[in-house]
């Protein structure tokens, strides 16, 4: 039953990418057919840990679109819900508390970490976009945030 949550989810940030893309190309070369490219197929988040069972119970899929300015630092946070998305714009380096980075690059799709502590940094010189997908449930937290701990 949930897989068609995760399908729908991957589906629909699959379409957000190829929308923001074909935009900037269509004006110069009109797409004729309907294009699908798949950007992502996992179960493991960008550190390579499993992702966790889907929760029980009704799921609430929240989309969000971030913009990051360049040279901002998120906070330490961890997500308690699976999430991923696609950054359209710019470079985004994630950090996890172990020292662990990933560096996402515009176009690529990443899958967050699951109740692990990291934070994010827009280390470029343009402004991310970032457009994440959240499989969740009413009234759960997208993130919780961890200000005890010092960024530096």
């Amino acid at each position: 039953m949930m897989n068609w949550v995760l399908a729908a989810t991957l589906i629909c940030g699959a379409s957000v990418l190829n929308s923001c893309k074909e935009a900037h190309t269509q004006e110069d070369n009109p797409v004729k057919e309907v294009q699908s490219t798949e950007l992502i197929r996992t179960s493991q988040s960008w550190d390579g840990v499993e992702l966790p069972d889907y929760l029980v119970g009704r799921p609430e899929l929240v989309s969000v679109k971030y913009v990051f300015p360049a040279g901002k630092k998120l906070g330490w946070h961890h997500h308690p819900v699976m999430n991923y998305g696609i950054l359209v714009q710019g470079e985004l380096t994630i950090i996890g508390q172990d020292g662990k980075e990933k560096v996402v690059h515009e176009g690529e799709a990443v899958v967050e970490m699951v109740n692990t502590i990291h934070h994010g940094e827009n280390r470029g010189t343009k402004d991310v976009i970032l457009y994440m997908f959240y499989l969740s449930q009413k009234d759960l937290p997208l993130a919780v945030q961890h200000p005890e701990i010092p960024l530096d």
